[in-house]
C-alpha cells in the first residue's frame, strides 16, 4: 500500500496542530482520541502509554484513521486512513519532541515513573483532503 503524504497533511502534521486519532473497540465501535502528532517521512507518529485501550485496540485491530482539523480552516479538514504499528523504541524520545512542538518543554513530565511510552506508526493507505 501506499506511504505518500499529500504536502497540505505534511505541512499540518509539522504543525502543532491537534489530531483525532480512531480506533476500533472489541465490539467493533470506534474510539475516538485526541493527540498531538509528528511526522517521520510519509509516516505519522503519535505517543500512547503501554496498556492504554488505543494500543490493545491497534494490537487486535491496526487499522486506524486520523482526522486533522485546521482550525483556521474548520471546512479544510484531511482524514488519514492507514495501518499502525506499535514499538517501544524512541517512544521516550517522540513524547518529548512532542513536548517541545506542542508545549514549548524540552522534556515530558506527566507520566509515571513506572510508565513505558509507546510510538504509534501509521502508514497511509488512502488520504482524503477537503478545503
Amino acid at each position: 500500500m501506499s506511504s505518500y503524504l499529500p504536502e497540505k497533511v505534511k505541512k499540518l502534521a509539522d504543525s502543532p496542530i491537534y489530531v483525532t486519532l480512531a480506533t476500533i473497540r472489541p465490539d467493533g465501535s470506534p474510539r475516538m482520541t485526541v493527540l498531538w502528532i509528528a511526522r517521520d517521512g510519509d509516516e505519522l507518529l503519535l505517543s500512547t502509554i503501554r496498556g492504554r485501550a488505543k494500543e490493545r485496540d491497534i494490537a487486535r485491530d491496526p487499522r486506524v484513521g486520523i482526522m486533522f482539523l485546521d482550525q483556521r480552516d474548520p471546512y479544510g479538514y484531511v482524514e488519514v486512513r492507514g495501518r499502525a504499528t506499535l514499538s517501544e523504541e524512541g517512544g521516550r524520545e517522540l513524547i518529548d519532541a512532542l513536548a517541545l512542538k506542542y508545549t514549548g518543554d524540552e522534556t515530558y513530565r506527566w507520566d509515571a515513573p513506572e510508565a513505558t511510552r509507546i510510538v504509534i506508526r501509521v502508514t497511509a493507505e488512502r488520504v482524503f483532503t477537503t478545503g
